[in-house]
């Protein structure tokens, strides 16, 4: 009789439980505003990212803000997309790239595209 090791495969809630996590703990490392707690909500796939407005550029009492949009491309590959406050729109800044560059992306932000 064989007996091969089983694999698990986390099902689709799971996977993006585990996603979630993964990006609130890549957030607490961020560059800028490190003493504001962002927001990580599931939306369908996505992961919209929310945070306290600390400039005041975009909201001047300091209320939550959008900051960062994140979709799912098919396997390992994300959209980035940055909140355009103006517009109420979401602008792709980074595509078809692996969670880990984007994440490294978003809490940098060395050019403000998304911490406004």
């Amino acid at each position: 009789m064989n007996r091969a090791a089983a694999v698990v495969v986390p099902a689709s809630g799971q996977l993006l439980d585990l996603t979630q996590h993964r990006l609130e703990r890549a957030l607490r490392e961020r560059v800028r505003y490190r003493y504001v707690q962002p927001r990580v909500l599931r939306e369908g796939e996505n992961f919209r990212i929310q945070s306290p407005c600390c400039s005041r550029n975009v909201d001047p009492h300091g209320g939550l803000i959008d900051i960062a949009l994140l979709i799912p491309h098919g396997g390992t590959r994300w959209c980035l997309c940055a909140r355009d406050h103006a517009n109420s729109t979401w602008v792709p800044r980074f595509q078809d790239a692996p969670l880990d560059t984007l994440l490294d992306l978003l809490c940098i932000d060395s050019e403000r595209q998304f911490w406004p």
